[in-house]
């Protein structure tokens, strides 16, 4: 063993690693960042799910306390744990540290309206399953319905300007579903998607009340090279009301307003507005097909 050579590489790799530090544009080496940690959002969520749905997430134990008493607990776990979260993602100073707690304080006033809001995407994605048995079964199982859940949660904390923790929790469940919901898009009641794998809907985008997403259905932007990105123009389509926007269609754009009653056939490809009440289909390629046992 050339004991000597590796000493000399490693040595020659530490000082590139040092350099590599010192000259990289985000901070990568010194005293440790305050951020948050990934593991302490996910337990927010998996606290919010006790708390928002407790007979199918909660603790056996702690559910026998009256419903009022169990709701408190989990609340108040709850807002100890966001308001740490959220003051790591701000300067270290008392009048930081009260304003995390104000607005871990503002998001647990909304969560009955969020529980509200969930109850109806569930029955959203339940009636419009006909594979679906329960409404039980929707929620235990289907990754548009936990895509959801995280979005409405993610979706409150962007609203109050928190920094990073939206997007922690949205791309938690981009990784578990395959889904990708930015926390600064807006979207109605009864939101339903179905299979939900490739699924991607924008930060800016705007949805409606009683719409229906397939997979690979894409809500993004159009971003020409070269083109500047103006914060205060939406970039992504907006999304009226009863739209069905079926699988691997692409709406692109924030020029792009789909009316009420649309259906988006699959495969579609937009980046102009559709007029209320219309039919968007491809048509169908022509197929051709070769081997010499094949008849037409």
């Amino acid at each position: 063993m050339d004991k000597a050579k590796k000493n000399t590489v490693i040595h020659a790799a530490a000082e590139c690693m040092a350099a590599n530090y010192k000259s990289s544009q985000i901070p990568m080496y010194g005293d440790a960042l305050r951020m948050p940690n990934r593991n302490a959002v996910i337990e927010i969520i998996r606290d919010c799910q006790k708390l928002i749905f407790p007979v199918y997430y909660g603790d056996r134990d702690l559910l026998k306390l009256p419903p009022e008493q169990y709701s408190a607990l989990l609340m108040e776990h709850i807002h100890e744990k966001l308001t740490r979260q959220i003051t790591l993602t701000m300067p270290e100073c008392d009048e930081n540290c009260e304003v995390a707690y104000a607005i871990s304080t503002a998001f647990i006033e909304r969560i009955p309206a969020i529980q509200e809001l969930l109850l109806k995407d569930l029955s959203a994605n339940f009636e419009g399953d006909p594979a679906a048995y329960s409404k039980e079964e929707v929620l235990l199982s289907y990754p548009g319905m936990f895509a959801i859940f995280i979005y409405r949660i993610a979706h409150e904390l962007y609203e109050n300007k928190v920094a990073m923790i939206p997007r922690m929790m949205s791309e938690y469940a981009h990784s578990q579903t395959g889904i990708d919901i930015n926390p600064g898009a807006k979207i109605g009641e009864y939101f339903f998607i179905d299979h939900g794998t490739g699924v991607v809907v924008g930060e800016t985008t705007i949805i409606g009340d009683n719409v229906k997403l397939y997979q690979g259905a894409t809500l993004g932007a159009l971003s020409p090279a070269g083109m500047a990105t103006n914060p205060n123009v939406r970039r992504h389509p907006k999304v009226g009301n009863n739209v069905v926007i079926y699988a691997n269609s692409t709406l692109l754009g924030g020029a792009t307003e789909i009316g009420d009653n649309v259906v988006v056939g699959g495969n579609a490809f937009l980046t102009s507005s559709v007029a209320p009440n219309t039919v968007v289909s491809v048509k169908n390629p022509e197929m051709t097909f070769r081997g010499k046992h094949h008849r037409g």
